[in-house]
């Protein structure tokens, strides 16, 4: 472990190794449930301006830190930032969520697609990586991530959100063969974008299949995981990157655990729709887990995000490999003082499972 880290009790659990108490950070922990990230993200203008401009990314990153006892940082930024780089026209409309200007739908849109230069198109999220690391002095890890193969597919053919993304999925019936060509480019492409937050300075790396879970089993091995594990090779492949813990969060995807076990990533993102005494079952030690509280807790009161928080860390039990999060990310409701009840519980409690 990094000798240099005041706390490193978040990369210890990845590796399953003992810790004190246990760790929590939550997704989405820079965001638009705090006061001072509004502030900010008024004075940028816009989120793309917010998200492409190091010293601002930096600044929303500590943000969380500042309040609260977190174990990890994660880089501000969006998962559409590669598709981005590739040059699809991204906006976000207010109100609306991300709009591609070209999507991609036809054999010549998939063919133009090239892995982005990292030191050019994305080169602002690398800036923001090393600002990071050299702002955090080594307090918490800092933690890198990019949305997975399928997921980026998802939005770019369908060129906006969906509750389905239909349309990639008829590319997948219709063409199978384009639609591993995109996802082939897109694994490469995430492969070399979270080696370069490694060698700026990213000390764990996330990949977030968000819509891994709109799959059935077959289709979600044929075009989710088995793209995620393309991306865990190529992170292996590389000197940097493979002394990185990797973690896996596909969402939905919980009856998929053992087999997102067993392609080498350190830890696995659960959602609150499996328990986690399952998911240990599932994954038979092979890695550690990271969840799993329902986002939705933390609009309650301070007794039941206790309560709550203590059921999903004894499901979790008293045993090595456990990272304390939500299911998926927190909420723009969520009063910032119920988050601090969440953190100061967890660790609380945590100890007191340890005999602490």
């Amino acid at each position: 472990m990094s000798a240099a880290l005041k706390n490193d009790r978040f990369l210890r659990a990845l590796h399953r190794e003992p810790t004190d108490t246990t760790p929590i950070w939550v997704m989405r922990q820079a965001g638009r449930y705090l006061p001072e990230y509004r502030a900010t993200r008024a004075r940028a203008g816009s989120f793309m301006a917010l998200a492409q401009s190091p010293e601002l990314a930096c600044e929303v990153t500590l943000q969380p830190l500042e309040r609260f006892e977190l174990d990890a940082a994660i880089l501000f930024s969006d998962i559409l930032t590669v598709p981005d780089a590739m040059g699809l026209g991204l906006s976000f409309a207010q109100g609306e969520g991300p709009r591609f200007a070209r999507p991609v739908r036809s054999h010549a849109d998939v063919e133009r697609l090239a892995v982005p230069d990292m030191d050019g198109e994305l080169r602002y999220v690398m800036d923001a990586v090393r600002l990071i690391r050299q702002e955090l002095h080594g307090r918490v890890p800092l933690i890198g991530f990019s949305g997975s193969p399928w997921t980026l597919a998802c939005y770019m053919v369908e060129g906006e959100g969906s509750r389905d993304f239909a349309t990639l999925k008829a590319m997948c019936w219709n063409e199978p063969a384009l639609a591993h060509c995109l996802l082939d480019t897109l694994a490469r492409s995430v492969a070399a974008y979270l080696i370069a937050q490694a060698a700026a300075g990213a000390q764990a790396l996330m990949v977030f299949d968000t819509w891994g879970g709109l799959l059935g089993p077959t289709p979600f091995r044929e075009f989710s995981l088995r793209y995620m594990a393309q991306v865990v090779d190529a992170l292996k492949a590389d000197p940097q990157a493979r002394e990185l813990p990797v973690i896996l969060f596909s969402k939905g995807a919980g009856q998929h655990l053992a087999a997102l076990a067993d392609t080498g990533a350190a830890a696995l993102g659960v959602d609150w729709t499996t328990d986690l005494a399952d998911a240990r079952h599932a994954v038979a030690g092979k890695v550690a887990l990271q969840g799993n509280l329902d986002p939705a807790v933390l609009r309650a009161g301070p007794e039941v995000i206790r309560r709550e928080a203590r059921a999903v860390l004894d499901s979790y039990g008293n045993h090595p490999g456990h990272v304390f999060n939500l299911g998926h990310g927190i909420t723009p409701e969520v009063a910032p003082e119920h988050v601090k009840v969440l953190v100061d519980e967890v660790h609380a409690y945590g100890r007191t499972l340890r005999g602490g």
